[in-house]
């Protein structure tokens, strides 16, 4: 492909300032370099992996498995709950068992005043 240089005619945009942070700079550098691959495009001098980078993103395969991840996120997700869940239902098991110890008088609670062992 034939390079075109640019016109020198042609304005550019002011820069933004960089951003503070680092994920914010990497979100800045994406967005000039996605603006550059879409103007490279547009004129017709993209190369052959930018071009083919962008078609594999549009195919349905690429779709596929952004929607597996996503499904496998939110699985963990789920698993993360359920054993937070479970942790405190643990405690709640420990708590009742203990107190009914104490109402056996096999054992006191290590904490007479606790307000949650009854």
């Amino acid at each position: 492909m034939v390079r075109r240089k640019p016109n020198p005619e042609e304005e550019r945009e002011p820069l933004p300032p960089p951003a503070t942070t680092l994920e914010g700079r990497e979100d800045q550098l994406i967005s000039a370099a996605m603006d550059l691959v879409e103007r490279r495009i547009h004129e017709g001098t993209a190369s052959a992996q930018e071009t083919v980078h962008f078609l594999r993103l549009g195919s349905v395969r690429n779709q596929l498995e952004q929607e597996k991840l996503s499904n496998e996120n939110e699985v963990l997700k789920t698993r993360v709950k359920e054993m937070e869940s479970r942790k405190s239902s643990e405690e709640l098991y420990e708590k009742a068992l203990a107190a009914m110890r104490g109402y056996q008088g096999l054992e006191m609670p290590e904490d007479e005043n606790d307000p949650d062992v009854y």
